[in-house]
């Protein structure tokens, strides 16, 4: 084969240019122009070898793409599960202050949820001006301090349920959302299974973490604030008992002062009979 085109070349170098030899047949021999048909021949040589390379490189790359590009075989099968739905509250209304608090926990809307919070719990009463005006400083401050801890609490108490309310009533849209990524992530269309339907699917699967994040968030948050209300009744319980005993220690030692004194004046004014 490099003979052939050797010769091929030759012959079209040597019809070529300025004669310098002349043999039989009318051939004339060129120097120049065989030496560059040989120039030019592994040129090609060269362009050959690196179209082989390159076509080579090719073929790896796509034959590496195709096996890329497989879907699994019946993935539904193979990794679809079930889970548990969301439920809703459900409570007996025997007395008809239930209903709105079971509602509330249901939607998170914050007029039904403060309503229902009312109705099922005991309302908190307020002192008369005077019966405040005629207590101590010391009683008055307990009874604002116990009083701030129960408004506290159902305050922390109505956001923990319009937060359970919200995530409730979303959930099944969540859910909704969840079971198209599912099918989409399962389905062996290619149009669901390019590199920017991956992309896109697996940005989607980081929002709806985040989503999920974020309620937990709230919930826990929603435990710390309780929480500290709660700490914050048992502070007051302990201070009210160390105040109560300090206030009683120093009514003990008044007490005995006066008794003493009155004891020693007995004593100094008896006289016998």
């Amino acid at each position: 084969m490099k003979r052939k085109v050797l010769a091929v070349l030759l012959v079209m170098g040597l019809c070529v240019g300025t004669a310098s030899a002349q043999f039989g047949f009318g051939i004339v021999y060129d120097p120049t122009n065989y030496a560059n048909a040989v120039l030019r021949y592994s040129q090609l040589v060269q362009q050959l070898n690196q179209l082989r390379e390159t076509y080579t490189q090719i073929v790896q790359q796509y034959n590496l793409a195709v096996q890329m590009a497989r879907n699994l075989q019946n993935m539904p099968a193979r990794y679809q599960a079930q889970f548990s739905q969301w439920r809703n509250v459900v409570a007996p209304n025997t007395y008809g202050n239930t209903g709105t608090w079971v509602n509330g926990m249901n939607t998170g809307l914050p007029n039904t949820v403060n309503t229902g919070y009312q109705l099922a719990t005991t309302p908190l009463l307020q002192y008369n001006g005077q019966v405040l005006s005629g207590m101590t400083p010391d009683d008055l401050n307990r009874v604002k301090s116990q009083y701030a801890s129960v408004e506290l609490s159902d305050g922390a108490n109505v956001t923990a349920m319009a937060a359970i309310g919200a995530i409730r009533d979303n959930a099944q849209t969540i859910q909704n959302q969840i079971n198209n990524l599912e099918q989409d992530s399962l389905s062996g269309d290619p149009n669901l299974n390019t590199e920017v339907s991956v992309l896109n699917k697996i940005n989607a699967a980081n929002v709806l973490t985040l989503r999920t994040l974020q309620d937990s968030n709230k919930l826990l948050l929603s435990l710390l604030e309780q929480n500290v209300i709660a700490a914050k009744q048992q502070r007051e319980t302990t201070a009210n008992s160390i105040n109560t005993d300090i206030a009683r220690q120093a009514t003990l030692a008044g007490n005995l002062a006066q008794v003493t004194s009155t004891l020693n004046n007995s004593l100094q004014n008896f006289r016998m009979p």
